[in-house]
């Protein structure tokens, strides 16, 4: 099923009460963030609209929505570098979802562990 995220989520089967909940944006997003279940070691940032986040809930694999190529993706799919789900929560404000997950293989698309490794900036002092 592939559908534009709007200001108004498209048909999900999402638990009522669990959507009544979500902070999404203007497009009908939210950030969802991947960490490693055991090492707390942050891996990738993706978005969820609704359905997404069902998917994710219901088949304990990370399904995202892509922004730039307007449809949904396992993570894994195409890869193999797969994400087992282990939790699911919401931030404060439900507007964030935290993955943890136990991560096969590479986290981020240009084949690093995570895609927060690459490019640390220096701190001043």
């Amino acid at each position: 099923m592939t559908s534009t995220p709007g200001a108004t989520p498209p048909a999900s089967s999402l638990d009522p009460a669990i959507a009544a909940r979500l902070k999404r944006g203007a497009d009908g997003l939210v950030p969802a963030i991947a960490q490693q279940y055991d090492t707390g070691e942050v891996l990738m940032l993706g978005w969820m609209d609704d359905e997404a986040l069902h998917r994710t809930l219901t088949t304990g694999r990370c399904t995202y929505w892509s922004r730039s190529r307007q449809e949904y993706w396992v993570k894994g799919d195409t890869s193999g570098h797969v994400q087992h789900v282990k939790s699911v929560a919401l931030d404060c404000d439900a507007d964030t979802v935290l993955v943890k997950v136990d991560q096969t293989g590479a986290a981020c698309h240009t084949g690093d562990r995570t895609c927060f490794d690459a490019d640390a900036l220096p701190l001043g002092k």
